[in-house]
């Protein structure tokens, strides 16, 4: 039985009498009566009973919270459950990966045209009216071939990352 003499949740929604020997009662309080009647709407109090009696007394309350859990999600998500949720939260994560690859490049780029700018100013004045041609091995890419640099840049893949083509952000658009 749960606290003294009052049933425990599964007993008194079921309207049943609680024995002491209740594979609900120390689970189920009966302060706390929604989180029971959430589990027996989803899984059933036969089913749940038959899960509780299967498993080790130190695994019962973590397999109830789980199934508390399950079930607030099978109500939220009738379809999905907690798997959908687990789904939305994956994608938002690939989501902001994309968000941080693309603002990690978009830094990048800033930072080589600044560079290239500051290595502009210290050439000496005799060296700059030589012919290009002669300098551009050392010099960085400018802005007009930066799409040429776009091969090194390391972008999230598309095997670990869901695509979301309202999300996406085209590559040219970097380079512009």
């Amino acid at each position: 039985m749960g606290s003294g003499s009052s049933p425990c949740a599964s007993c008194k929604l079921l309207r049943r009498r609680c024995s002491k020997d209740c594979i609900f009662a120390p689970y189920f309080p009966s302060d706390d009566p929604h989180k029971f009647a959430i589990v027996h709407k989803v899984f059933g109090a036969s089913n749940v009973s038959k899960m509780l009696q299967e498993l080790p007394v130190q695994q019962r309350a973590d397999a109830v919270s789980s199934l508390v859990y399950e079930a607030n999600a099978r109500v939220r998500d009738p379809v999905y459950g907690c798997v959908g949720a687990i789904s939305y939260l994956q994608n938002q994560v690939s989501q902001l990966q994309m968000q941080l690859a693309v603002a990690q490049t978009e830094i990048l780029c800033i930072q080589m045209q600044h560079h290239q700018e500051d290595s502009a100013l210290a050439l000496p004045t005799q060296m700059q009216h030589h012919d290009d041609d002669d300098y551009k091995p050392f010099l960085l890419p400018t802005t007009h071939n930066l799409d040429n640099i776009s091969q090194y840049i390391n972008f999230a893949s598309s095997s670990n990352v869901i695509q979301d083509p309202a999300a996406t952000v085209k590559r040219e658009s970097l380079w512009t």
